[in-house]
Parts: structure tokens; C-alpha cells; sequence
């Protein structure tokens, strides 16, 4: 590689750009995969690894906490180290954990490594988009740039499902993770050829403090929500963990406060067209993204489809993500992003209850909620880009890196909690269907626990194919209503809060 490193010395500027962006290109394809491949082979996980219904959500909220957690430090580091050094290092770490993914032989390991996978997965998301500022700092190469990177970035979220399935069908599930060594390894010689090494003269101070209390609140609070109903919520151990979350929290916004230079300065929320593309930015986590966690559990034991056919049913989910941004770009330059983003969440909520009303249909089948799927697709691309480019255009440009930080720290903190969230639905609701026809004498461990298996895919042999049916068409039920319900209400918030600005762009056009 050193011979490499130095034949890229001769290189032209172009050629090291085009070498850049296909680093910055495979690496935020990895990135996207990872989420979205991820749980079309939880059914196969549950099954191989003998895992139970919190390990397939650990297998997943591992990665998104772990994202978390790093996110508003990596650009401390590697403002400080080098962006270039702390690239290859993230795509070294992201390699290696997914190697560890897939040898895993239980679900402890490949929670463990999926938390490492989720770790490198962050820093390397926040250095794709320092290092292409840097190398594209302005013009139309900049835009081309980002656009390119946002467009496989969606290829890798949208097609993660089918991928996912074709790879089951073809070969085993470790090659969902397997895949990511060599593709890391292809990421690592471009960034070596192509990256020229940054730094920022004037180094910012690494908020340890913040950065410890935010993790340990998004941390406890999911703990609570995964492991506090099988503990029982007065549980002394239950309420705890919870107590530790809200005061974490706390100390998190006073330290958040007195800092000099804050990894968050909540002044920005003040200016309401950030907070209201915010609030479209935990409006998609608290409903589109995390579902996409249990909707394969739904589609192979709920409606009994194969891995492939569940793959497929996903891609109807997910196909107008890739689709519509262009649309919602041009919607929110005639329009403003103020009504883009609120109408965006309001069709992802109707297509919510949309899927609600055909999962209940007296023959469910992927026609019946496919209706439900596209308009959620279609309400997610609508809000996903005019999002990112509100929060970052709404604050000067001097806090555009910031408020991108927290525009993506909202999204991973929101669909770690919600993903939580969504898991304790579904088994309450199924525990609430079952508990009519099972025998009057069974305690409530073992219903909890019966009720858990059922989610996961567990146990649909065991009871009456009916029963089975009845109680997942309920559970899942009442998570597209969570879902649908939570985001209708993000669209009138968000709709509220872009008020002013609204009224205020309306006002400077007449004058």
C-alpha cells in the first residue's frame, strides 16, 4: 500500500477527487446496508443463534447506540488527528467488527461486535461528510459530490432488504456481514490513494462530560424499555435505571450549558425553521425507520413469506425513498421546506394506518398492505432530504457542521428509543390477545414469555394457527397505529413551529 500511497502523489487534483468520492460512495453504501439488510435476517438469526425477541432488538439498537455515541465526538477527533487518519481508521474498525459479525456463534458476540460495527459506523458517517467538504469545498462540484454521496447512500438503505434476502437465498446469513471485509478494503486503498489529510487549526476541546451523560440517558432508557416489563416497571432495578437516565439527561443539558464551546448550543432551537425540520427528523425515527426492524418479522411469520418474498414486500417499503427526493427538492423550492417536511410526516402517517387497515384485512397479504407501504415510502422521501438541508441551511454557516451533528444525533437517539418502544408494543399487544385464549391458570412470566416468542416468530407452531394469526395481526396492529398516530402528530408540531418563519417569509414578500 505504501508504494500506492506514493504513486498517488502524482496524481492529478481530478483524478484524487474521483478516487475521494468513490471512497466516501462505498464506505456510506456499507453504512446504509448495515441498517437496512440487517433485519430481513433477524427470523434466520433468531432461529441459527438461538437468540430470543431482546436479542433481535439488542442485535440492532447495538449498532444504533454505538452510532450514537461517537457521533458528536468524531468530529472533535478528527478535527484534532487528521479526518483522513480517523476515516481509515473507522473503515479498519468497521471491517473487522463485521468480520466478528459474521463468525459469531451466539447472539452475546454478535451483539458485542455489532455495537463495534455501529462505533466505526458513526465516525465514518461523520467523516464521509468532512472529508468531501473538504475536498469539494465549493461549486458545482460540491453539489455533485453530495448528491452522488446521498444518492448511494439511499441505494444502500432501499435496496438493504433485497440485498439481504438474495444473500440468504443464495448463500447463509454471515455473508449479510461477511461481505463488508473486502468492501472495506476496497474503501481503505481509495481513501489512502485519493483523501488528502485535514486538520483544523483551531482545535476544539472533546466534551467528555457530554458525550458520557448523553450515551448513559439513551442507553438506560432503552435498557428500561427492552428489560423493564419482563422486571416489572416498580421493580426497584427497573426504576433505577430509569432514574439514572433522567438525571443523565439533566446533567447532560447543564453541562451542555456552561460550556464554552458545546457539542450542542441549544440557542439554535430558537430558530424555528431548524427546531421544525428537526421535528420532522424524530418524526421519520418514530416511525418509519425503526419499523423497518419488525416489519420483516411481520411479513415472514405474520403473513407466512420466505426470507426472499419478505426481501421483496421490504423493497415496496423502502423503493419510493429513492424515488421521490428529487421530487421533494423541487416541491420545497416552490413550496419551502416549512410545508414540505410537515406533509412529508402526514403521508408517512396515513400510510401507517393505511398498512393498519390491510394488516387487518380478512385475507392479509403483502397487496393488502402494499397501499400503506408506498405512501409511507413516499412520505419518507418527501421529508428525508428537505430535513438535512433545513437544519443545516437555517443556522449560519459557521454552526452548519453542528447543527448536522445534531440533526443526525436526533435521528439515531430517536430510533434507539423507538425501536425499544415499538418491541414493548408489540408484546404487550400480543400478551393482550393471547390472554384470551390461553388457560386461566398460566402466570404471568410464562404468558410474557410466550407472548415474546410469538414476536420473534417463536411458538406460531405451538398454538392454534388462528390464535397465532389473531394475536400478531394485533400486536403488529398496534404498532402501525403507534407509528401512524406518532407521526401525524410530528407533522401538526412541526407544522406549528414553522409558523413564524412562515408568516414571516409570507410578510417579506409583500413588503
Amino acid at each position: 500500500m505504501t508504494t500506492d500511497i506514493k504513486a498517488s502523489m502524482h496524481l492529478t487534483t481530478s483524478q484524487k477527487n474521483t478516487l475521494t468520492l468513490a471512497a466516501v460512495c462505498l464506505a456510506s453504501l456499507m453504512f446504509g446496508l448495515e441498517i437496512s439488510s440487517v433485519p430481513v435476517i433477524l427470523p434466520n438469526l433468531e432461529t441459527v443463534l438461538h437468540g430470543d425477541f431482546k436479542d433481535l432488538q439488542w442485535i440492532m439498537n447495538a449498532y444504533t447506540l454505538a452510532c450514537t455515541t461517537v457521533l458528536m465526538a468524531t468530529g472533535t477527533l478528527a478535527d484534532r488527528y487528521g479526518r483522513k487518519r480517523l476515516l481509515l481508521a473507522s473503515l479498519a474498525l468497521f471491517g473487522l467488527s463485521s468480520l466478528v459479525c459474521g463468525w459469531a456463534g451466539s447472539t452475546g458476540v454478535l451483539i458485542a461486535a455489532r455495537a463495534l460495527q455501529g462505533a466505526a459506523g458513526g465516525a465514518m458517517l461523520i467523516c464521509q461528510v468532512a472529508v468531501l467538504s473538504q475536498q469539494f469545498p465549493t461549486g458545482a462540484a460540491r453539489g455533485r459530490a453530495f448528491g452522488a454521496w446521498g444518492i448511494v447512500f439511499g441505494l444502500g438503505l432501499g435496496f438493504g432488504p433485497i440485498i439481504g434476502a438474495a444473500i440468504v437465498a443464495l448463500s447463509n446469513w454471515q455473508w449479510v456481514f461477511l461481505v463488508h471485509g473486502p468492501l472495506a478494503l476496497a474503501a481503505l486503498l481509495l481513501v489512502a490513494l485519493g483523501v488528502s489529510e485535514s486538520r483544523d487549526s483551531q482545535r476544539r476541546k472533546l466534551d467528555v462530560a457530554g458525550i458520557a451523560t448523553l450515551s448513559l440517558a439513551v442507553f438506560s432508557l432503552a435498557w428500561c424499555l427492552t428489560q423493564g416489563p419482563a422486571l416489572g416497571f416498580n421493580d426497584p432495578r427497573t426504576l433505577a435505571i430509569l432514574a439514572v437516565a433522567l438525571l443523565s439527561l439533566m446533567l447532560f443539558v447543564m453541562i451542555e450549558r456552561r460550556q464554552r464551546e458545546p457539542m450542542i448550543d441549544f440557542s439554535v432551537f430558537r430558530i424555528r425553521r431548524f427546531s421544525g425540520a428537526l421535528l420532522g427528523s424524530a418524526g421519520m425515527n418514530c416511525s418509519f425507520w425503526p419499523l423497518m426492524i419488525y416489519l420483516p418479522l411481520y411479513v415472514q411469520y405474520g403473513l407466512g413469506y420466505s426470507s426472499l418474498g419478505t426481501g421483496l414486500t421490504l423493497l415496496a417499503y423502502t423503493l419510493p425513498t429513492l424515488l421521490v427526493p428529487p421530487l421533494a427538492e423541487r416541491l420545497a423550492l416552490r413550496y419551502r421546506a416549512d410545508a414540505v417536511i410537515p406533509a412529508g410526516l402526514l403521508a408517512i402517517g396515513l400510510g401507517f394506518l393505511l398498512m393498519l387497515w390491510g394488516s387487518h384485512a380478512e385475507t392479509a397479504s403483502w397487496l393488502t398492505i402494499l397501499p400503506g407501504c408506498l405512501l409511507a415510502g413516499t412520505g419518507l422521501g418527501l421529508t428525508n432530504t428537505p430535513v438535512t438541508n433545513t437544519t443545516t441551511g437555517a443556522v449560519p454557516g459557521e454552526r452548519a457542521g453542528m447543527a448536522s451533528s445534531i440533526d443526525i444525533s436526533v435521528r439515531m437517539v430517536s430510533l434507539s428509543i423507538n425501536i425499544a418502544l415499538m418491541g414493548f408494543i408489540l408484546v404487550e399487544a400480543v400478551q393482550s390477545a393471547l390472554r384470551q385464549h390461553v388457560p386461566a391458570g398460566i402466570d404471568a412470566a410464562a404468558l410474557r414469555a410466550m407472548a415474546e416468542g410469538l414476536s420473534a416468530g417463536n411458538g406460531v407452531g405451538a398454538l392454534p394457527v388462528g390464535v397465532a394469526k389473531l394475536a400478531l395481526a394485533q400486536g403488529f396492529g398496534a404498532v402501525m397505529l403507534y407509528g401512524g398516530v406518532a407521526a401525524c402528530l410530528f407533522a401538526v408540531v412541526s407544522w406549528l413551529v414553522f409558523g413564524a418563519g412562515r408568516e414571516g417569509a409570507l410578510g417579506a414578500g409583500r413588503l
